[in-house]
């Protein structure tokens, strides 16, 4: 494989909604630049990024993948995404490497969700737009151009536009030549006349582009009042300039299960795009976590930002970005968050799963490699370890929609662990817990189909099938009422008895554990029985009377009781202590406590009313409203039980399309309604039956 300096280096990353065309966009690319010798599709299986089984089986991508292709001496690092919302962890990783985003739209349902959140995630890089699909009956490129400026502002321009839409004999105009052209089947462009009737349409997209490139320099924008026309040199200079600033997202148009204006986007990417000299800054974050910026160097010392891993059982495999200098094989590097050295035996470049050795990658280059002993996603390796410099991470969404791991299999606890310490290395989006109080396994995610994925990928990649279940609400105990009662604990079977005899004052606490306190007199229970009596309630309070769940806020003062000097022990006491302490449950009232957590929902300002709506539903209490980060967008405060909060993300996202988003985190605990108490009473018993 030929090297490629980082000024011929272009990596862009493909994102959009779901079914609009990415992987097949990625795959004509790959079939024109000769990276492979048939044209994939999704639904057969057979996409060079879509390799792994679960994509295969699904047809849908559920990993970003990497591939390359070389275009007029241009090396093209091309990032394949996800389009559904459960993997937006993987949108993340490929965005955090490239320079320039492509949104993949299709030209017959135009700006769909996964469109709005694709250009928000691209935020701080270049963006474009590829018009999919325009060789549709039903494709209309002008609503679907117009939908775009009207969402994203005027920046947003036409460059490479259809006419004929719909129909076998479509044409594209390339804007910045001012030249018609056609596609034959092998996706070779052939120049030909624009029809007369689309000459008006045209000077009208061309008024548009030339709008928006006027805004790159003083020059164009003299030039732009006076009428006069922009030469086709200064136009792809101001592209390459609008691009880099985010002054302008140019957008092409094609089809790429037809190889339509594939290899026009191809030569703008070459031309202009941005390549990683262009984008020499980088975010770096030091030790106490503030955040700052660094000029990259192409021959400075060697680092690399780890922004992707695939794990099985055989291995991981590293992806990373060179973030500085140049990396060469067998180099030994320092991984800086962990310390550890890492010899680098293999260098590789990717084709989907097809990998091609190297010998070393230039500044800005993408690549893979195995076998590294400590390394995880958001590392940094550096040959100047003493430097401490770490590029600023990929931020995660955190995952709250749980699901309880249920083995098929008896015995596979282990196998599930070990397989799913694996999953969590390669998906941050991920959370795992083996809740002792629950007895439950859980597993936490975006949404039900990334956990479907999950749970497929144990059984093909580690041999253990599961289910998947509604995981258990940790509810809580307590008692509300102020009483007496006494403990007595007498046996006797021949040689030493047991005797143990208290008196306890039960109450409701402040704090969530025991508050223990003493106040016998005349030494009707001795000192050196009081930890026993402490531990005796200790241990009784981890199993509650009405449904077993642990029991908080208790408060106990041991006020009196009696002794034997023979019979009495620790273990005595600590048996009286129990007693006590179930006669104190049964007497003070004893209720259900349910976990009550802060939600902040962030939802569009025109679905405040549904969303207000459905918590009141879930019990929740309306605390305020607040502003937004985004335009359009109000956060809505709210406290509601978790136990209404088990499938709110796959509810949320139905209620708003995908644009809601939520963080929820526990609070405290609060008695449980009535009715709410007696079924999980209920649920509990029946469970304790069948036990």
């Amino acid at each position: 494989m030929a090297k490629f300096n980082s000024s011929n280096i272009r990596n862009i990353c493909l994102v959009g909604h779901g079914g609009d065309g990415k992987t097949s966009l990625a795959e004509a690319m790959l079939f024109l630049a000769k990276a492979t010798d048939r044209l994939g599709k999704t639904s057969e299986g057979n996409t060079v990024c879509d390799f792994d089984p679960e994509e295969k089986k699904r047809g849908i991508s559920v990993s970003s993948s990497l591939a390359h292709i070389e275009w007029n001496g241009t090396k093209i690092n091309i990032l394949d995404t996800p389009g559904y919302f459960d993997f937006v962890g993987e949108v993340k990783e490929a965005l955090r490497v490239a320079e320039t985003a492509i949104l993949v739209v299709d030209a017959k349902s135009g700006l769909k969700v996964g469109t709005e959140l694709a250009w928000d995630y691209a935020h701080g890089i270049a963006r474009a737009f590829f018009v999919n699909k325009t060789d549709d009956e039903n494709a209309n490129f002008q609503n679907v151009l117009e939908g775009l400026r009207e969402k994203f502002g005027s920046s947003v321009c036409p460059v490479f536009v259809p006419f004929n839409e719909g129909s076998a004999d479509i044409g594209y105009y390339n804007l910045l030549n001012d030249k018609a052209y056609k596609f034959d089947k092998s996706g070779k462009p052939v120049e030909t006349e624009l029809p007369a009737q689309y000459k008006d349409k045209m000077d009208s997209y061309m008024k548009e582009l030339d709008e928006s490139l006027a805004e790159t320099s003083e020059e164009l924008m003299e030039k732009f009042f006076a009428e006069e026309p922009f030469t086709h040199e200064e136009k792809s200079e101001a592209l390459k300039k609008g691009l880099l600033d985010g002054s302008i997202s140019p957008v092409f148009a094609g089809s790429a299960t037809n190889l339509s204006g594939i290899s026009t986007l191809l030569d703008s990417i070459v031309a202009s795009f941005s390549s990683p000299l262009d984008r020499k800054e980088q975010a770096v974050v030091d030790a106490e976590g503030k955040t700052s910026k660094i000029t990259a160097t192409e021959d400075g010392p060697v680092r690399l930002f780890v922004f992707k891993t695939l794990a099985d059982q055989f291995g991981k495999k590293s992806y990373f970005k060179v973030m500085n200098g140049c990396l060469k094989k067998d180099m030994v590097l320092t991984n800086l968050t962990t310390g550890q050295q890492e010899k680098f035996a293999r260098l590789a470049t990717a084709i989907g799963s097809k990998e091609i050795a190297v010998d070393e990658f230039a500044y800005g280059d993408i690549g893979v490699t195995v076998k590294l002993v400590n390394t995880n996603i958001n590392d940094t390796l550096a040959s100047d370890a003493s430097a401490q410099v770490k590029y600023a991470p990929i931020s995660f969404p955190t995952p709250y929609y749980g699901m309880a791991i249920v083995p098929k299999a008896k015995g596979d606890e282990d196998k599930i662990s070990s397989g799913i310490s694996r999953l969590l290395e390669e998906d941050y989006t991920l959370k795992f817990v083996n809740n002792a109080e629950t007895r439950q396994m859980v597993i936490y995610g975006i949404g039900d189909t990334q956990l479907d994925v999950v749970s497929s990928k144990l059984k093909t990649r580690f041999g253990t099938s599961v289910e998947l279940t509604l995981p258990k609400v940790p509810y809580r105990e307590t008692i509300k009422k102020r009483v007496q009662v006494e403990g007595k604990h007498k046996k006797q079977s021949g040689g030493h008895g047991q005797y143990g005899h208290v008196k306890i004052e039960f109450s409701h606490g402040e704090s969530e554990g025991l508050e223990f306190t003493e106040s016998v007199v005349g030494g009707a229970v001795p000192k050196n029985f009081f930890p026993a009596v402490e531990k005796g309630l200790l241990e009784s309070m981890q199993k509650g009377i009405l449904a077993g769940y642990p029991v908080i806020n208790i408060r106990a003062n041991l006020f009196d009781g009696s002794y034997h000097e023979v019979d009495s022990s620790e273990m005595s006491f600590k048996i009286a202590a129990n007693l006590a302490f179930k006669e104190g449950m049964k007497q003070g009232g004893a209720v259900l406590l349910e976990p009550i957590g802060e939600l902040k929902v962030t939802i569009p300002d025109s679905l405040m009313g549904d969303i207000i709506g459905d918590l009141n539903k879930r019990r929740g209490r309306i605390m305020g409203t607040e502003q937004a980060d985004r335009k359009g967008y109000t956060v809505v405060l709210a406290e509601v039980p978790q136990a209404e909060m088990l499938s709110y993300a796959i509810q949320l996202r139905a209620m708003t399309q995908g644009r809601g988003s939520y963080t929820y985190e526990f609070v405290r605990y609060e008695e449980a309604p009535a009715d709410v108490a007696q079924k999980v009473i209920a649920e509990a018993k029946k469970e304790q039956a069948e036990e």
